[in-house]
């Protein structure tokens, strides 16, 4: 398989500016053979705005931003991609217009048949999932279905966070949510990337990169913590279902 992938929990990271934290990873996955970048910008209301942040920062390494929402035929667009990048925003906003685009296939196919590079950011690391079943978002938009792009058969829960033992918040913490998750039938493996971390995936080969851990959950079974540099490759062997 020729699926790469770089799947970021989070753009901003806090002192620095936007995937700053990150830009290391992201020259050294694009690499020299890649001069585009197709841009998604879907997942925020403010494409125009949106767009004009990506390009600075792929400008200022070396990379030239062509964003979707300005090419009169998205589909086309994607099919002469260099690269994909899908930034965060709204989950929900942002597979309902990968949907209604007639996307969601045609991104598959360039990732996994052809190789093309895809870079994922909150929002965007979320729907190049099995589903957006475990995303943090609020639902302000309906998608045809949750389920999304499948570039791997697991679900992952960018910005976890661990429950805080001072916080007097009485609410569900997000270990709870996805575990409540996990009590449904066939639900597949959540891997819950936290702030300053991201997923390296090279054909059959993942591998946790960043600055924190991640925890890893499996239904039936307790979460685990996991360091950077963690071999993942043994999810990308899971069922979808």
């Amino acid at each position: 398989m020729k699926r790469r992938l770089l799947l970021v929990s989070n753009s901003t990271l806090y002192g620095g500016g936007y995937l700053d934290h990150c830009q290391q990873q992201i020259q050294e996955f694009f690499g020299e053979q890649v001069k585009r970048i197709l841009f998604i910008p879907y997942a925020l209301h403010d494409r125009d705005g949106y767009a004009k942040t990506a390009r600075q920062k792929f400008q200022s390494l070396g990379y030239h931003i062509d964003s979707i929402h300005e090419d009169p035929d998205p589909v086309d667009a994607v099919r002469k991609a260099q690269g994909i990048f899908i930034g965060g925003g709204n989950t929900f906003r942002l597979l309902k217009t990968l949907y209604d685009q007639n996307l969601l296939v045609e991104i598959r196919r360039r990732v996994i048949e052809d190789g093309v590079p895809y870079m994922g950011s909150s929002a965007g690391t979320n729907v190049s999932t099995a589903s957006i079943n475990t995303t943090n978002d609020m639902p302000i938009v309906y998608p045809p279905s949750l389920k999304a792009i499948g570039l791997v058969p697991f679900n992952i829960n960018p910005h976890y966070l661990d429950a805080d033992a001072n916080n007097r918040h009485m609410g569900e913490t997000r270990e709870q949510r996805i575990a409540q998750y996990h009590e449904e039938p066939d639900t597949p493996i959540v891997l819950g990337l936290r702030e300053g971390s991201m997923l390296l995936v090279e054909g059959n080969k993942a591998t946790l990169l960043g600055t924190t851990k991640a925890r890893l959950f499996v239904r039936r079974k307790p979460p685990t913590e996991h360091e950077p540099g963690t071999d993942f490759s043994f999810l990308l062997t899971q069922s979808c279902h």
